[in-house]
């Protein structure tokens, strides 16, 4: 599937499924990539009303500017978290087996394994925090934090605080595109 055609329909999904897709797809983005970059920035765009409509909430239209920007950050900061704490779970569960049996599906492979072990160990809180709002590795963070074995109370606030980060800027910059969109 080419890129354009994967991002159009991105797009149209965000667009017509608002908030509710943002939070699908960031929670997906936790442990898979789901180009949570794009899924921002049109969130934040479909808040600025640049498709001609406004984000819904529960059946309601939400008013187009800086409420319904609010609402899609927070709705990709929880749907991340969501997903990163179910993609932590995954991965205390199922353990270093797992990522050993199934980690080339998820380009983990022994290297790949060890080497993120090694930077777990070395980074520890920065490791999850730097992870989160580093593109593409942010999704590869969760499984291995819970194989791992890192605190979940310390996971889940360091991915609360990056995600909100992440999900703030981007959506603010989808939402200053606007009508340039």
């Amino acid at each position: 599937m080419p890129v354009a055609s994967l991002s159009d329909s991105l797009t149209s999904f965000i667009v017509d499924y608002g908030v509710y897709a943002v939070f699908v797809l960031m929670m997906i983005d936790a442990v898979l990539p789901a180009a949570s970059e794009l899924v921002m920035v049109v969130g934040g765009a479909l808040a600025a009303g640049a498709f001609g409509s406004a984000p819904t909430l529960f059946g309601q239209e939400l008013p187009q500017g800086f409420w319904s920007y609010l609402v899609i950050a927070l709705a990709g900061t929880l749907g991340y978290l969501f997903g990163s704490l179910i993609g932590w779970e995954i991965g205390r569960r199922g353990g270093r087996p797992l990522l050993e049996r199934h980690g080339r599906r998820l380009h983990v492979d022994a290297d790949n394994l060890a080497r993120a072990e090694a930077w777990f160990e070395r980074w520890g809180d920065w490791a999850v925090f730097v992870g989160r709002v580093t593109p593409l590795v942010r999704s590869f963070i969760s499984i291995p934090a819970g194989v791992f074995e890192y605190p979940f109370g310390r996971y889940t606030v360091l991915t609360i605080a990056a995600s909100t980060i992440w999900c703030v800027v981007f959506a603010a910059a989808g939402w200053a595109l606007g009508g340039n969109w």
